[in-house]
């Protein structure tokens, strides 16, 4: 008897739209049946999707979910409830907490945690500071996603400023590098000179102006230049300018890639015209930029020089960010409605529906060489989402995340997340009659590994 079949399914995968019914059993999917086709057997449960769009599951490769040590900003079991009812089934998540992610036990401390709080996937990063390659070095290819490196403004003891040590990391890491970049030096340069001209009452809408183009794209290009001296494996993080598309190659196929970039939903969405409504509520590091960036990015994952679609998930409590510009910290809640904000930027034909999927679900999958999931495949694990063309309005009650707030509050889609499925399981599921959010709380997501 086999676990599950989703039935009347109109499946999104590897370039192709197609009706099917999919079977699912141990987790995994057993066989995609065409229509008509018989079921090889007895079924326990079935989900009719009435003709509604299937995908692979999202793999979120960039979010932070404050877990230990900053927990009245969000914590892996709030964040991963928004995740999987925003159709993320896999996550990766960043080392900024506290105690900072930066050695082995440290980083085995998250996945314990996860084991038994994340309803979603999981895998966590190693964070690089001046004086820990030995940790670097014991990184496990099989069992981490990567390391990352803050090539400009972080906390604590994780801005790798030293040319030494990044040349010591991008010779020796045994993991991909991830890398946020921003020249540290300009942004403090920039900051000094605004701070005496406006004073400390300085709108946020000089954000882009502080961390400028100039600040990203010296970052970005000696993050590129170390990888391809040492012959590292490079992930760039949210890029936010067009001039940084320049360093990245459009014609060589993904597979091969030694140097691949992300884009974040935030970037493709708004732009700095949007300071004037939202303020600080979209103050991100790098920053939103201008309409010209957000066009320019829009093309870029289109030309395949931006390979991932990513949120870059970073909360904070909203007395947090109504404070004054320079206290206010950055960063924005985004998992709950990442995909729905994509889905809606393809219905105004700005990106076709396979490419949301191959840079929301596959190119990840490929990128990282996640195990067994990015794909609806028989032999995968079940991570699957079923979308409905509904429209639904972004409100405060209607929220997960801990923080109680989204940079998208009013803002209208017309794509829900009816059903999410991690690893077979019916993780969550959108109740219109009563509209209300569903979850199976007692699943736990599991930990991703590498095929490296």
């Amino acid at each position: 008897m086999f676990d599950g079949l989703i039935k009347d399914a109109r499946i999104v995968n590897e370039g192709q739209v197609f009706d099917g019914n999919i079977l699912i059993h141990r987790g995994k999917i057993h066989s995609i049946i065409k229509p008509g086709e018989a079921v090889p057997g007895e079924v326990k449960k079935t989900y009719d999707a009435g003709g509604k769009l299937v995908i692979p599951g999202v793999i979120d490769d960039q979010v932070h979910f404050r877990e230990p040590g900053l927990t009245h900003k969000a914590e892996i079991f709030t964040e991963s409830r928004a995740a999987v009812a925003g159709g993320i089934t896999s996550f990766m998540e960043m080392p900024n907490t506290l105690p900072q992610t930066t050695t082995i036990a440290a980083l085995e401390d998250k996945f314990s945690l996860a084991s038994h709080k994340s309803l979603a996937n999981y895998s966590f990063y190693l964070g690089a500071t001046n004086d820990n390659l030995d940790e670097i070095r014991k990184l496990d290819p099989d069992q981490s996603c990567g390391v990352k490196i803050f090539m400009g403004s972080s906390t604590g003891n994780m801005l790798v400023d030293d040319d030494r040590a990044l040349e010591g990391i991008f010779a020796e890491s045994p993991v991909l590098i991830a890398t946020h970049c921003e020249d540290e030096t300009i942004i403090r340069t920039n900051t000094s000179a605004y701070r005496k001209q406006h004073g400390e009452d300085l709108s946020p809408s000089f954000h882009p102006l502080i961390r400028n183009e100039e600040a990203c794209y010296r970052s970005s290009s000696k993050a590129v230049d170390l990888a391809i001296r040492h012959k590292s494996r490079l992930h760039v993080l949210h890029i936010s300018t067009k001039k940084e598309l320049e360093l990245f190659n459009s014609h060589i196929p993904l597979d091969r890639k030694q140097i691949t970039a992300e884009v974040c939903v935030h970037h493709l969405w708004f732009d700095d015209l949007d300071y004037r409504k939202k303020g600080n509520l979209i103050k991100w590091n790098p920053a939103v930029k201008t309409p010209g960036d957000k066009e320019g990015l829009r093309m870029g994952l289109l030309e395949n020089k931006l390979d991932v679609i990513a949120t870059d998930h970073a909360p904070h409590t909203l007395a947090e960010k109504d404070q004054s510009y320079f206290k206010c910290p950055s960063g924005g809640p985004l998992v709950q409605h990442a995909l729905p904000a994509m889905m809606e930027l393809q219905k105004k034909g700005i990106i076709e529906l396979s490419t949301l999927v191959e840079k929301m679900c596959h190119a990840p999958a490929r990128i990282f060489r996640v195990r067994d999931r990015g794909f609806i495949r028989e032999g995968y694990f079940a991570d699957l989402v079923i979308l409905d063309d509904t429209p639904w309005t972004v409100k405060w009650d209607n929220l997960l995340y801990k923080c109680g707030w989204s940079p998208f509050d009013g803002q209208t889609f017309n794509t829900r997340v009816l059903n999410t499925f991690v690893n077979g399981n019916l993780v969550y599921n959108w109740d219109a009659d009563q509209q209300k959010h569903n979850f199976l709380e007692g699943t736990q997501g599991m930990r991703l590994h590498f095929n490296r």
